[in-house]
């Protein structure tokens, strides 16, 4: 008779957990790859700790923390198995990292345009920032407070060589006790809706691809601009096309479309004032403005990182403390389960700390 294999219990309840939250249901398969793509064989000799490490892309780098802190699964936003597989081979950097995940007993979750098409998933928080509703005031400057680097004109100065220095985008931190707070005092009245809806599951109300957001009045591209800014951490700065015969200061926002990661598809024929997003090709950015849109972009995961910080994190520790609890009760006593894992009463949820974008912005400081 073979032996019974499964995943660690665990691991169990973390996917249990990500699939009542974000329903594989409501990804889109007809180009997506979601779910559970690495499931490793629990050892009960050689177990992981009771802890998830959450991450946009699952690289060399997170694998290599993963497996430094004996995680039990990693959440990665992005598949990293998109296409059919006809080998896995440590050729392949990828592939490298999965096989080094499963010897260690570490399995992977993607959920991706699951996430995105959730209500109250990514697509809602990036709208939750450009009307207000997520803007963290904790870490701004007071009025008079001097700001880093600032230093008035000195004509005797010393000419210095130009300093230029590479700055990641941080992803802030938002509790969603702090996100309930800031929607009753900073939302701007509007609408808001997906751009492609998702009717193959009616029990989900309002879910999608992207989001439109109108607002009930025009609001000036400036005031947009510092709002995208508060909300995914203060990047020194981000990338925005204009029509050619405006200025910021000429603009005002009626509508917006928005898309985590790369807006391109989703965004064809869609009639708003302004289209956010992690990434536009040259040519979709100049289409654009030749009709007279604004476009702001944030390199691909930078748009996508900063909910695993501000919703993620704390929706699915709580999820998961719930699932394991359950799972826990249903299986001890069972003949063959793992006593000492499900003795283990703690959940740890983490972001990783090496997970970010490809695309950094080079700084120069004189």
């Amino acid at each position: 008779m073979s032996a019974n294999i499964s995943s660690a219990p665990f691991s169990r309840a973390v996917v249990n957990a990500m699939r009542k939250l974000y329903p594989e249901a409501l990804a889109d398969k007809s180009w997506d790859n979601t779910g559970l793509l690495l499931e490793a064989p629990f050892d009960s000799q050689r177990r992981q700790k009771n802890s998830v490490l959450l991450c946009v892309d699952l690289t060399k780098a997170v694998a290599d923390e993963a497996i430094e802190r004996k995680d039990s699964i990693v959440v990665a936003y992005h598949p990293i198995i998109f296409r059919g597989l006809k080998a896995i081979t440590l050729a392949n950097s990828q592939q490298q990292s999965l096989l080094r995940l499963a010897a260690q007993g570490i399995s992977v979750y993607c959920p991706h345009t699951a996430v995105d098409a959730a209500p109250g998933g990514l697509g809602d928080w990036l709208a939750d920032i450009v009307t207000g509703t997520a803007v963290d005031e904790s870490n701004q400057p007071q009025a008079g407070t001097p700001q880093p680097n600032a230093h008035e004109e000195n004509p005797f100065a010393e000419t210095k060589r130009p300093v230029y220095r590479l700055q990641h985008l941080s992803s802030q931190r938002l509790t969603l006790a702090k996100l309930d707070e800031l929607k009753h005092r900073h939302a701007v009245s509007h609408t808001r809706e997906a751009i492609s809806p998702v009717t193959t599951v009616p029990d989900i109300q309002g879910a999608g691809m992207g989001r439109v957001v109108r607002f009930n009045e025009p609001q000036s591209l400036t005031s947009i601009i510092e709002r995208v800014g508060t909300g995914l951490g203060n990047p020194k700065g981000f990338p925005i096309a204009i029509p050619q015969d405006k200025t910021l200061e000429d603009i005002t926002i009626k509508s917006i479309g928005i898309c985590a990661g790369s807006g391109g598809s989703l965004f064809a024929g869609l009639d708003v004032d302004l289209l956010f997003t992690g990434e536009l090709s040259h040519h979709e950015a100049l289409a654009a403005i030749e009709k007279g849109q604004v476009v702001i972009t944030l390199f691909h995961s930078n748009t996508e990182r900063g909910f695993l910080h501000s919703v993620l994190q704390e929706q699915l520790s709580a999820a998961v403390e719930k699932e394991w609890e359950a799972l826990r009760k249903e299986e001890k006593g069972k003949q063959g389960s793992a006593e000492e894992a499900l003795n283990d009463e703690t959940v740890t949820i983490d972001v990783s700390e090496r997970d970010r974008d490809p695309y950094g912005i080079i700084i120069h400081e004189q």
